[in-house]
């Protein structure tokens, strides 16, 4: 890896484990092996380092959940493809705990984008599968928001009571998690 791919992947860790605005720039430059002027070469910032640690953390899957997010007739399939959180698990929880961050902070301010981004494709799947399913009157948004809730939170939940340090999705969990999910909407 190169210094900028290293600095970025500690910057997960200590952001992940400690929080964004309980890390200082000095400590992040250390534990990476650079100085405090390389890190500042690459990101001019710690903002700067923590929007580009979103973006490349994003960029990749946010592809991919564009692709998952395209409804072929089978809600449950569609929304088993989207669960984007088995994919990086520690992102996802980062993800989390950056947009509960107050509203003026550079944190939320950061993630925002991407919430809102992956709102409108998960929703997007809903309103495609609304002729399909009679029971959505209009809560295609509401479907969407449950969804998304349920399937971050859960990887939270899981990181909180799993006392393994890498704590990892499976395919049957997500399975489980959408039959859950779909059992609530057709009620």
């Amino acid at each position: 890896m190169d210094n900028r791919e290293i600095i970025l992947a500690t910057a997960l860790d200590l952001f992940y484990t400690r929080g964004y605005d309980a890390v200082g720039v000095q400590e992040i430059a250390e534990r990476s092996g650079v100085t405090k002027p390389t890190l500042y070469y690459y990101f001019k910032s710690k903002y700067g380092l923590l929007e580009q640690l979103l973006l490349s953390r994003s960029e990749g899957f946010a592809a991919e959940l564009k692709e998952a997010c395209t409804y072929h007739g089978d809600l449950k399939n569609t929304l088993t493809a989207a669960s984007f959180v088995a994919r990086e698990p520690k992102f996802s929880a980062l993800f989390v705990a950056l947009y509960h961050s107050a509203k003026g902070n550079d944190a939320y301010k950061a993630v925002r984008p991407l919430v809102l981004r992956l709102q409108r494709q998960i929703e997007e799947i809903f309103i495609a599968a609304s002729a399909d399913l009679g029971n959505m009157h209009g809560r295609q948004r509401q479907f969407s928001l449950g969804f998304i809730g349920l399937v971050l939170y859960y990887i939270v939940m899981k990181q909180e009571t799993d006392k393994r340090e890498d704590v990892q999705i499976t395919e049957k969990e997500i399975e489980a998690l959408v039959h859950q999910f779909m059992h609530g909407i057709y009620s």
